[in-house]
């Protein structure tokens, strides 16, 4: 309940925020990681805050983009058995024991998640999106996914398994984005908003209230 109290009191007026995640073994200097500082520091002189996992890898080449942007770079760090040293390209830093809380901020404040390259725990943040949004626990939202031929093979996969077995609505593919430069990111979050506003709805607040 601390975590969830601290993180709600540091955060609400943190916004528009986007959600970006990538893995945290990604090196510096490597495409993947040039790609995450970029997307970030344009998102950041877009206007928007940044929101990460606040670790080493391409959490640390967004909080670092971001940093360097005139947005706010935060990183919601969490502490695991072998210690995430915290990026110290951050405004906001907050730390979590415990993965749910967290995943619960990254998705109460995001108007948009970004998902670049990553493992499991990007995996499991991208899925977790979908799911929300699919259900309408979460207000619409982009999801947008970078750098095409990393994922091309997950899409292929939803679209021949998930929902030509009927596991998901043929629809449900198209809550995914795929884009492969940064300013992409930047145009398509925009897209999304340009009739509709970042505020959310009344009805999407409620739902976020009770999130």
């Amino acid at each position: 309940m601390a975590e969830f109290f601290e993180a709600t009191e540091r955060l609400a007026g943190v916004k528009p925020a986007v959600s970006v995640f990538g893995s945290a073994r990604a090196k510096p200097g490597t495409r993947y990681y040039q790609l995450a500082e970029e997307t970030a520091r344009l998102l950041s002189d877009a206007g928007f805050a940044v929101f990460s996992g606040g670790g080493p890898g391409l959490m640390e080449a967004t909080n670092k983009g971001a940093f360097q942007g005139r947005g706010m770079a935060v990183g919601l760090n969490i502490d695991l058995p072998r210690e995430q040293p915290s990026s110290r390209y951050q405004h906001i830093s907050l730390r979590f024991k415990h993965f749910f809380a967290r995943k619960v901020m990254f998705a109460k404040f995001a108007t948009a998640y970004v998902v670049l390259p990553g493992g499991y725990g990007t995996l499991d943040e991208l899925f977790e999106a979908l799911t929300l949004v699919q259900t309408g626990k979460t207000r619409q939202m982009p999801i947008i996914l970078v750098h095409e031929p990393y994922w091309r093979d997950l899409i292929a996969w939803m679209r021949e398994r998930l929902a030509g077995e009927g596991m998901i609505d043929p629809t449900d593919i198209d809550l995914v984005q795929l884009c492969n430069e940064p300013q992409q990111v930047v145009d398509a979050i925009f897209d999304f908003y340009e009739k509709r506003g970042f505020e959310p709805s009344p009805a999407e607040r409620e739902v976020l209230l009770n999130l």
